[in-house]
């Protein structure tokens, strides 16, 4: 009884959900036809012709590729990174208030000041991935400082009273503890990073790149090709953020739930 409810629950989700979708492009072509104006705002089909046009091309797949990797690198750096910098910071009031200066400025600095920093320091093809850090790092940390400090202080309590190891206090209590603060933020800084990239790539217009293809287009004023990059960005980001979420749901931590 209990998994028939639930799998007509998910049904009726996903009819929803696909419903939304229909809204939205329903809206969309409306707004087209009251553009009257295929340079100001083409429908969902010239767009998706364009798009279909677009995935075929060589130009597009190395894009796409290249922005993925720069997409990778960024999340492979600023996450370690940040669990680090936010583990240190959680655990030691003295490295919290060392590090506290650091993170206010990077999150406070405006994400085109470091773009066009970062592109003084590092070039067109590297500026994306250092952009992506300077943001995602931050994040990271700062959910792993909340998840440390929303553990219980008297599990904390506990573990010195019994003076476990350092060790096993991390593997035992810490991590457990920080895990789901840490995931929900890859969650959300997979798709702030998606949004980074993109941007410093318009910006500053690596070889290949989808923010390349995105100011060409827009250079040439091809609208429906605009369009279509930008549908091709968002459906990685959002291919990207279900395979992370697959990925996250296969987790298991064996070692940290000992008995």
């Amino acid at each position: 009884m209990k998994d028939s409810n639930t799998k007509r629950n998910s049904i009726t989700t996903s009819l929803w959900f696909v419903l939304g979708i229909l809204i939205l492009l329903a809206a969309w072509e409306i707004a087209s036809l009251l553009a009257a104006s295929e340079l100001l705002l083409p429908g969902p089909l010239p767009a998706l012709k364009q798009f279909i046009r677009l995935v075929a091309t060589e130009r597009f797949l190395l894009s796409l590729a290249e922005s993925c990797v720069r997409v990778l690198l960024g999340m492979a750096i600023s996450v370690p990174l940040g669990v680090l910098a936010g583990t240190a910071a959680g655990l030691d009031k003295h490295a919290g208030a060392l590090l506290k200066p650091l993170f206010q400025v990077i999150s406070a600095t405006p994400v085109m000041s470091i773009i066009l920093i970062a592109f003084l320091w590092f070039g067109q093809e590297q500026t994306p991935v250092f952009t992506a850090f300077l943001v995602i790092f931050p994040l990271v940390a700062a959910n792993t400082i909340e998840g440390i400090s929303a553990i219980d202080p008297k599990l904390k309590e506990l573990c010195t009273m019994y003076r476990l190891p350092s060790k096993e206090r991390f593997l035992s209590l810490y991590l457990p503890g920080i895990a789901p603060f840490i995931l929900g933020g890859l969650r959300s800084g997979l798709s702030l990073c998606w949004k980074v990239v993109v941007a410093a790539e318009v910006l500053v217009q690596p070889r290949r790149a989808l923010g390349t293809g995105m100011q060409g287009a827009k250079a040439q004023l091809e609208t429906a090709e605009l369009f279509a990059w930008t549908a091709a960005a968002i459906i990685a980001a959002a291919l990207s953020q279900f395979l992370l979420s697959l990925l996250i749901k296969g987790i298991k931590y064996p070692v940290w739930r000992r008995r």
